[in-house]
């Protein structure tokens, strides 16, 4: 089922932009294989439902849908049902994953049904963070015709997640609104640890760019 999903996930995003394709994907599952066995040594955990939530996380984001946040699940549970092997628990397991692992904004709590959806959480928020974060960032920027900086324009910290699906700030300040406070928001021990590495690339990666910005380095 794993590799049939691969597949099915492969050609479904085979067009997509490159912040958010199959390569985000098959970055994702590692990451979460890895959290998941490393945190499987202390608690249980359900691999196939890791793995499973991991590949389909990102199957329709609402970003690239008009918003629409429903989507997504409902791609994955036509696929699960129509490959006829995941039974309807673990069908329901995965949509919720996708329905709450999305970041909702700066002042909205994360909310998790289960550990196998925290353990894809966090991979999917390392894939943020870090040098391929930073190049995602300005990827994703790019591909909405953002400002990659504007002084004047000030960080907004959201405290709902339709503010903060209409927010068109600049690709600097989204820094600020929700990648260095990721670091913060990870789940598992596994994930605080990698998280740690990953957040100081790009604390000085934007102490470098004001720098520049400013002619003083």
């Amino acid at each position: 089922m794993i590799n049939r999903t691969i597949q099915f996930v492969k050609e479904t995003l085979c067009h997509a932009e490159s912040g958010h394709d199959y390569f985000h994907i098959e970055r994702v599952l590692k990451m979460a294989t890895r959290i998941a066995n490393e945190e499987s040594k202390h608690k249980q955990v359900n691999l196939n439902l890791v793995q499973l939530g991991a590949l389909l996380h990102d199957i329709a984001d609402h970003k690239f849908h008009g918003g629409d946040d429903t989507i997504g699940p409902k791609v994955a549970r036509q696929f699960l049902e129509k490959d006829g092997e995941a039974h309807e628990d673990l069908i329901k397991q995965v949509e919720d994953i996708i329905k709450e692992i999305s970041f909702k904004g700066a002042k909205v709590k994360d909310q998790m049904s289960t550990f196998e959806g925290q353990i894809v959480q966090d991979a999917d928020r390392l894939d943020a963070l870090g040098a391929i974060g930073i190049a995602r960032c300005f990827t994703y920027g790019g591909y909405k015709n953002r400002q990659l900086y504007n002084p004047d324009q000030k960080p907004q910290l959201h405290d709902n997640f339709q503010d903060y699906k209409k927010n068109e700030s600049t690709t600097i300040n989204h820094f600020y609104e929700k990648l260095l406070l990721l670091k913060d928001r990870m789940n598992t021990e596994t994930g605080k640890k990698i998280a740690e590495n990953r957040h100081q690339i790009m604390v000085n990666y934007l102490d470098q760019f004001l720098k520049e910005w400013e002619g003083i380095d």
